[in-house]
């Protein structure tokens, strides 16, 4: 039974992965509707035709690996059940360590190290892609720096989380997702607001604007908007990547408004003006805030079915998933599962909240610098830059992008673009 299930997960994920495969490189050829053609939404008014051949190429690729990475971890972690490796772990710790909370902190640490080595290969090929098509400028070594800074950066949180959840489920196997919700709220806003300043700093340097007199212009902007910003953040991306961005992070005292280093090199003072008004709309309409009180209300709901799905998989599969009880730490590969699951399948309804707050965004950023064509051109850059699709298949949108496809954010800068233009007639 033990190995009819191991090889139907397998073939699963093969079968799933094939799918992907004809979806992305075969049925989901992007056709740029009529009504766009020609406009400044058309990849083939901004993008030559190498460009136009590589974005295609690199974002076919790219999304193949989003596609096969995730649903992978749970072909590991179900693995990992399946044919004892979690039990091992826990007669590892258990052999090496008196105390309970050690014993923990060891098998979390077997089942990282695992999961880490057996997700590398992907890790690798999306970097090396990344390298071949000139997004990346990043050396091997600095990107297996901030691999490892990712592992124990994971490996830290949940060695905060785990010992906390599993002693909750021996103390009450009924409502520890709902105890464990409780005290994650607290946990939540804690890291969001050391973020910026603890975490963020491991990865790359974060220093004031340089261009004082971009600074000034920008803080002009967030001025208008009521904000008390006294920087603007710069940080070193270039070593890394040809990509640009620009976000706003932390909450509170910690909140901070940052610039990539690629998109001061190649944007336009009102190019990044635009881009920085786009950015304070979301410090202005709180977005922040909003998103976590949505995470906290979404991470309410999936505790809850963490509690009932495992529940109800160690009822009827405890035998051949070699656990005894939920509670017990061999069970923390089933959890983790599960979490992924979910988190995968929320992400339409999360991403679509996000689109919604970008689109605002775009409004925001545009009604406030009334400056159409650096709008547009700097979009057009941004496309340039990651090599992104205009317009991505359906089910890549869905899945995949957290901001509306540049196909729909430009061709709505040009209608604005066009308002204007009239009514200055």
């Amino acid at each position: 039974m033990v190995r009819k299930m191991g090889v139907f997960a397998v073939l699963g994920y093969v079968l799933y992965g094939l799918f992907f495969y004809w979806y992305l490189f075969y049925f989901a050829e992007p056709k740029l509707p009529f009504e766009y053609q020609g406009t400044k939404a058309d990849p083939a008014t901004f993008l030559n035709g190498r460009e136009l051949s590589l974005s295609e190429e690199y974002s076919k690729i790219k999304n193949l690996l989003f596609f096969l990475s995730t649903p992978f971890e749970w072909v590991l972690y179900f693995l990992i059940l399946l044919f004892g490796f979690s039990r091992v772990f826990k007669r590892w710790a258990a052999s090496s360590a008196k105390y309970k909370i050690v014993q923990t902190a060891i098998y979390l640490f077997w089942l990282s190290l695992f999961a880490f080595m057996a997700t590398f290969p992907l890790n690798y090929i999306s970097y090396s892609f990344s390298k071949t098509y000139h997004i990346s400028t990043q050396s091997f070594p600095s990107w297996m720096k901030d691999e490892l800074i990712d592992f124990w950066i994971h490996f830290g949180t949940w060695l905060i989380i785990v010992p906390v959840l599993y002693w909750l489920m021996k103390k009450s196997n009924k409502r520890w997702w709902l105890y464990g919700w409780l005290l994650s709220v607290p946990f939540t806003i804690f890291m969001m607001f050391v973020q910026p300043v603890l975490i963020d700093p491991l990865y790359n340097d974060f220093y004031p604007l340089k261009n004082k007199e971009l600074e000034a212009k920008i803080l002009t902007l967030a001025h208008k908007a009521q904000i008390p910003a006294e920087h603007v953040f710069e940080v070193n991306m270039a070593e890394k990547t040809n990509a640009m961005n620009a976000y706003v992070t932390g909450i509170g005292g910690n909140a901070r408004i940052v610039l990539w280093d690629t998109t001061l090199n190649k944007l336009s003072d009102n190019q990044i003006l635009f881009i920085m008004a786009h950015e304070i709309c979301h410090y202005v309409e709180k977005h922040i805030y909003w998103g976590m009180g949505g995470y906290l209300l979404l991470s309410l709901l999936g505790l809850y079915l963490i509690y009932r799905i495992m529940n109800w998989a160690v009822d009827r599969w405890g035998k051949e998933l070699k656990i005894n009880d939920v509670g017990d730490i061999q069970s923390l590969p089933l959890f983790f599962m599960i979490l992924s699951i979910l988190l995968f399948t929320a992400s339409p309804f999360t991403n679509l909240a996000s689109r919604y707050q970008e689109t605002r965004a775009d409004r925001y950023a545009i009604e406030m610098t009334k400056n159409p064509n650096a709008a547009i051109t700097s979009f057009q850059e941004l496309t340039r830059s990651g090599l992104s699709q205009v317009n991505p298949p359906l089910l890549v949108k869905i899945f995949r992008y957290t901001h509306p496809p540049m196909l729909d954010r430009i061709a709505k800068l040009e209608e604005y673009e066009i308002q204007q233009r009239n009514k200055e007639q």
